[in-house]
């Protein structure tokens, strides 16, 4: 996928607007980490880079996956040493190895990593250390590294991910690709070379966390051993046999023998090191602490399997091609659950509903209260015409999990896909409960907008597409949407005042990248742009 040149001048518009506002906490002995941007300012460049890579069409939104690679990540933030801190996690389409950190406790996992896991446990690895990044301060340090060379920080960020995730695959090479990867190429070696510095203490912390969220702190090496197998089957030039997350995380014999030296310890030793060094109980060594239940979660989440089959569907050129990959594993040995959940989702992705239906069927049968295997054969029975079965199935599934997000926008989306009023009416009941802790979930925006836009209420269905557009990268396009929407006869005062606080918000960051000489193509095309 190859970025377009307005791109880069809108980071560079917002980087260089970055002012160097002051984290009011009493920042680390010896460091000025925290003194260049504050938490607020950091979870926006954090925000802007998801908005980006969204509109760039990299980032993989699903209710499921999003809720299960949050809870992973969550329960390791929860054992961190610093779990107040914000953190955001969510995957990408690319299929290379590949996983990343950056400013606000903003963390993005290719789907190629967690297809290239074998177990919950090597992803959480994968988590655990870039979460250390992000609490020992490594990202908020090179942001302040590259403000001090005069860098702009969101473009450093976003660059630095961009060629990682291009690094090694294939491009048309036309010339605004380019010239923008022409530029990213020393800055992504400055990142690298800083990066580096900090790996063994991510991975030393990172262990330590492992341990104390309940997973196996072996988990670490045997991933890093799994890279080595991929390294050594690929065949061709430097660059396309080294994944990418190794060209900004160097694997070394020396770094998988201290990471399985230090799990060995912890396993050993049945005890769990504190994240950070030091405790208050003077009856053990300082850097040693007996394992609490209560610091303790609960590991693994169980859904790994369906999760992986889930992505590898999803993260699939076409749904031809899922198909194709299962019916090239059928060929080696018969799948197991996991796998035909697999396949009856790449079946309802090519519109062989019946055929899905019949995959899942008896795997619902033996796995009652699996969430994915219900969802997708709720889906099925739907699209095969047997609404009302879906529809009772929804219900039950919403009585005993209600405000279960990932239920409730996969039954809001099929409700959608009937596209009469009742049926809108029916999936604006089911959002609603998600509706005052959504105003940033994309996904949640899409389907209320849908929702309403389908029951006759285009007042809220325009704010909702609105709102998605921002959160897709394209706040032009949502500031012209409200100003739209403002000029409607029909709207009481509740709703104007929403919408003036909306455009009072979204204004200050277009007219900025404006005066950067930074314009929505799509909104000159249409000659939106008179607002």
């Amino acid at each position: 996928m190859n970025l377009r040149l307005p791109l880069c001048a809108l980071l560079l518009t917002l980087a260089t607007g970055a002012g160097h506002a002051q984290d009011r906490r009493l920042p680390d002995i010896g460091s000025s980490a925290g003194n260049v941007l504050s938490p607020a300012k950091q979870a926006e460049y954090g925000a802007m880079v998801l908005a980006q890579l969204r509109h760039e069409g990299y980032v993989l939104d699903d209710p499921l996956l999003d809720g299960w690679l949050n809870e992973v990540g969550q329960r390791l933030v929860a054992a961190s040493d610093r779990p107040q801190q914000p953190f955001t996690f969510f995957l990408l389409r690319d299929r290379q190895i590949n996983a990343f950190a950056t400013l606000g406790g903003y963390v993005g996992v290719n789907s190629g990593l967690v297809l290239a896991a074998a177990r919950e446990d090597e992803l959480a690895g994968v988590l655990a250390h870039e979460i250390s990044h992000v609490t020992q301060q490594h990202v908020l340090r090179g942001a302040e590294k590259a403000q001090r060379e005069s860098l702009p920080i969101l473009l450093a960020t976003l660059g630095a991910i961009v060629a990682a995730q291009k690094a090694g695959g294939t491009s048309s090479g036309d010339a605004a690709s380019a010239a923008l990867m022409t530029g990213f190429g020393l800055l992504q070696q400055r990142q690298i070379d800083y990066t580096r510095d900090n790996e063994a203490e991510a991975d030393r912390i990172g262990i330590r966390l492992l341990a104390n969220a309940g997973y196996d702190p072996e988990a670490m090496a045997d991933f890093f051993q799994t890279l080595q197998g991929v390294v050594r089957m690929n065949q061709g030039d430097e660059r396309s046999a080294l994944p990418a997350y190794l060209q900004t995380h160097p694997l070394t014999l020396t770094r998988i023998s201290e990471a399985r030296e230090r799990a060995d310890k912890l396993v050993s030793g049945r005890l769990v090191l504190p994240v950070t060094a030091g405790n208050s109980n003077p009856l053990l060594p300082a850097n040693l602490q007996p394992a609490s239940a209560s610091r303790l979660t609960q590991g693994p989440t169980g859904e790994f399997i369906w999760a992986r089959e889930r992505l590898r569907v999803l993260s699939a050129t076409t749904p031809a091609q899922a198909l194709a990959e299962y019916r090239q594993m059928a060929s080696k040995q018969p799948l197991d659950a996991a796998q035909r959940y697999g396949l009856a989702l790449a079946q309802l992705q090519s519109g062989q509903n019946e055929d899905a239906l019949r995959e899942l069927q008896p795997l619902a049968r033996q796995h009652p209260d699996n969430l994915w295997l219900q969802i997708a054969l709720g889906q099925a029975e739907a699209r095969s015409g047997l609404l009302a079965e879906a529809d009772r199935r929804f219900d039950a599934l919403l009585a005993r999990m209600p405000g279960q997000r990932a239920l409730a926008l996969s039954y809001a989306r099929l409700l959608g896909e009937r596209n009469t009023r009742e049926a809108g009416q029916r999936a604006v009941e089911v959002l609603r409960p998600l509706l005052s802790q959504s105003s940033t979930d994309l996904a949640f925006q899409q389907a209320y907008a849908r929702a309403n836009e389908i029951a006759g209420d285009p007042i809220r269905a325009g704010e909702a597409w609105a709102e998605a557009a921002y959160l897709s990268g394209r706040p032009e396009q949502a500031l012209v949407q409200l100003n739209n929407l403002k000029k409607r006869t029909d709207l009481d005062y509740y709703a104007r005042a929403r919408i003036d606080a909306r455009i009072a918000a979204i204004t200050p960051v277009v007219l900025e990248l404006r005066r950067q000489g930074v314009r929505d193509d799509t909104v000159d095309r249409l000659g939106l742009s008179d607002w």
